[in-house]
């Protein structure tokens, strides 16, 4: 089992309250600190690690990343470096998971977010589904006790958009498709050539730590614009969001089975008991009654108009609540966490909480403002007692942030990848987005992506209890 699955945070009462009860002067705080407090949200001030600076990879000697005194990184699984079967690694690394460890070599699956693009699986025609398409994952064997990457293998591919995902509690991962489309739709590829597509599109996809991923599709599961999932590992259910523009939902499947997902079972959405709409006009700390809502059709992602809103539009006519583009889900301490990553009346992401055992839903946190935090994507818990957050924004520097078991949001870690020529890549990349954010078992590595050119990060240092 995934460790962090059944991370403790502190009580929902510290989460939501805060308890630092220091302004912005006596923290020394960091610009997102300066701005909370501005913005009379001092319980959510917190000064994390302390100030960033830029701090040279162990592996290439480039300054790609700033972080706090006393950590350091590496980087390895860039995109074009050869895999272990000499083909070329595929770019647009996105959703990852830490799968386990045997002594100091970790386990993970990296997504691939490639649609039309590319052309052609990367995978062995085994583990393809639809032979011209080129998303997948990569599975990573990275040791920890030397700082090196192991191995890297093709373990899917014939797969569309593989955004996020999760980890389940028997030891796979899931990969999620963020698109909608059916066998026998003409697409134009990357090479200007069109072709009918020989599956459809839109599912989850189950991958093994070890060996080829069967390419069978978690039809129950639904078809959707699926973005992140993760499973309880104390039921088996497995919760899922949707990353649709401006209408979502948030779903979750009863197995029929617990840990045997091909064999069926229900698909629900989220139903806010008299509360319709959960895009904007909510408060934080407002909590929400639950109800599920059955998902009649799973398979049928289009809607009536031929676009990717078939399941949301199934669950609204029969009550369930509007959400907009969510994000990455984690659960533990008997809550799941999520993300909305434009709801809010800024426009600039929400954090959600729901209570499987109250069945109620509570906005935990919304940022006022881009300058706080903008578009806020993959979640994780950290074994240290709060969550790390992957920004996916239009801001010309992306970060990580830690959000602290009370509640204080701070900066971690900013991209700062500036490149000529190196890989044969050149450019500002700094805008480019964080993703697949896991930590190790022993809690003392945090792995991330970020997204372009792609590449894998292994971070490391003075982890402290309280923070992330």
């Amino acid at each position: 089992m995934s460790f962090h699955e059944n991370t403790p945070l502190v009580s929902r009462r510290r989460l939501l309250q805060g308890g630092l009860g220091l302004g912005a002067a006596a923290l020394g705080l960091s610009p997102v600190g300066r701005l909370l407090a501005q913005a009379g949200h001092t319980s959510l001030v917190h000064p994390g690690y302390g100030p960033l600076a830029p701090v040279k990879d162990l592996s290439t000697g480039l300054p790609l990343l700033q972080l706090p005194q006393g950590f350091s990184y590496t980087t390895f699984g860039w995109e074009g470096q050869a895999l272990s079967d000499g083909r070329p690694c595929p770019g647009k690394h996105d959703g990852m998971g830490v799968l386990g460890a045997e002594g100091s070599v970790v386990t993970l699956v990296r997504n691939h977010e490639v649609k039309y693009q590319q052309v052609g699986s990367f995978a062995p025609a085994e583990a393809t589904y639809d032979p011209d398409c080129a998303g997948g994952t990569v599975t990573l064997r990275f040791d920890t006790s030397r700082g090196e990457l192991v191995e890297a293998r093709p373990s899917l591919s014939g797969t569309l958009v593989n955004c996020a995902g999760g980890t389940t509690p028997w030891g796979t991962w899931l990969s999620c498709e963020e698109i909608v489309s059916d066998a026998g739709d003409r697409v134009r590829f990357g090479d200007n050539a069109f072709r009918h597509l020989a599956r459809s599109h839109g599912f989850v996809f189950e991958v093994p730590a070890r060996g080829l991923a069967k390419p069978e599709p978690l039809v129950g599961l639904g078809q959707m614009k699926h973005e992140a999932a993760s499973v309880d590992p104390s039921t088996g259910i497995v919760y899922l969001t949707e990353d649709h523009e401006p209408e979502a939902g948030f779903y979750r499947f009863l197995p029929a089975k617990p840990g045997e997902l091909l064999r069926g079972g229900r698909l629900q959405m989220l139903q806010a008991v008299g509360v319709p709409d959960l895009r904007t006009g909510r408060r934080m700390g407002e909590v929400f009654k639950v109800r599920w809502v059955d998902i009649e059709h799973p398979e049928k992602g289009r809607d009536s108009q031929g676009g990717p809103a078939g399941l949301s539009r199934q669950g609204v006519a029969n009550g369930a609540s509007l959400f907009t583009r969510l994000e990455g889900v984690i659960v533990g301490d008997g809550r799941v966490f999520f993300t909305s990553t434009s709801g809010g009346n800024a426009g600039c992401g929400q954090l959600w909480s729901y209570r499987p055992g109250e069945e109620t839903l509570e906005l935990v946190f919304e940022s006022p403002s881009r300058e706080v935090l903008d578009y806020p994507d993959n979640i994780i818990l950290s074994p240290r007692g709060g969550l790390v957050i992957c920004e996916d924004s239009e801001q010309p520097v992306q970060r990580l942030y830690g959000m602290t078991g009370d509640g204080g949001l701070f900066e971690f870690c900013r991209n700062n990848v500036v490149l000529d020529g190196f890989r044969g890549f050149d450019g500002d990349f700094r805008e480019e987005e964080w993703a697949g954010a896991c930590f190790s078992p022993d809690g003392k590595w945090l792995f991330a992506n970020i997204y372009a050119p792609g590449f894998t990060v292994a971070i490391t240092g003075p982890w402290k209890p309280g923070l992330i």
